[in-house]
């Protein structure tokens, strides 16, 4: 009876073990900023949307695989994508300057870095930034423009701040914006648009920017066969036109790359 019951138990646990490893071959772990609209971010309604999750639910759809959006600390991104906990990082995830520390897609956007200031501030050039107080997101990519010691004329802006600060995510650093506490924030340009479409207006993109770059899906160094995977399934999209159809109805027609 003692061997039977053994014996049951074996099996059970076989099967289990055998359902839990093709769960997780089914599964596709995204880690996204959950505050970094239209690209990734929590709705209204308690839901995780964006252009970015949109694509890759498509890219799960096509390969049977089910979704899993991870919101990550976007400072903790790199120990999340290591440990095994996100399959990539997917999220307006700028690729220049990154080149060598990932596995990277081809660039499917096209990106700015820009100052966002009040309409009626009197800021039009970054020589009236001057002695202003300026926000930026930490470890964003116009924080590394600001940054960037290999070009002059950026180290001088920053310098010439009358302050920096830095803020766990952009919609945080609009309020501040809006209050008056900030008289500009550095960001993406897609972003940017969002917040300021989200807010009825009310303020204005500089038109010198900061710098350019572009968007790409950030998997573990080494892990050819999934970017492999999703690459060609994402070519498949931009082929058939769905690619241009998500990216229309998050308006990024004008900064989408892939495929043109």
């Amino acid at each position: 009876m003692k061997k039977k019951i053994s014996l049951l138990l074996l099996v059970c646990m076989t099967a289990l073990l055998a359902a839990c490893g093709e769960s997780k071959a089914d599964t596709f772990t995204v880690g996204f900023d959950a505050e970094f609209p239209p690209y990734g971010y929590m709705d209204d309604n308690g839901e995780y949307v964006g252009f970015d999750l949109d694509l890759a639910a498509e890219v799960c759809k096509r390969n049977g695989w089910e979704l899993v959006k991870r919101p990550i600390d976007w400072d903790s991104k790199d120990m999340e994508l290591s440990s095994g906990s996100i399959d990539c990082i997917w999220n307006g995830f700028t690729m220049n300057g990154r080149e060598d520390a990932y596995t990277w897609s081809s660039p499917y956007v096209d990106n700015s870095q820009v100052f966002v200031v009040a309409a009626d501030a009197g800021i039009s050039t970054f020589a009236d930034l001057e002695g202003e107080a300026i926000g930026v997101q930490r470890d964003s990519s116009a924080l590394s423009a600001l940054n960037d010691e290999e070009v002059p004329e950026n180290i001088a802006l920053r310098d010439s701040f009358g302050s920096l600060t830095e803020y766990a995510d952009y919609n945080t650093a609009f309020m501040d914006l809006e209050a008056g506490a900030l008289d500009a924030v550095a960001m993406d340009i897609g972003v940017a648009n969002y917040q300021i479409e989200s807010r009825g207006g009310g303020f204005i993109i500089l038109e010198q920017r900061l710098a350019t770059e572009q968007y790409g899906v950030g998997f573990l160094l080494g892990n050819e066969k999934l970017r492999d995977t999703v690459e060609a399934t994402l070519k498949e999209m931009a082929e058939d036109g769905t690619f241009a159809r998500i990216a229309e109805e998050w308006g990024l027609t004008d900064s989408v790359c892939f495929g043109k």
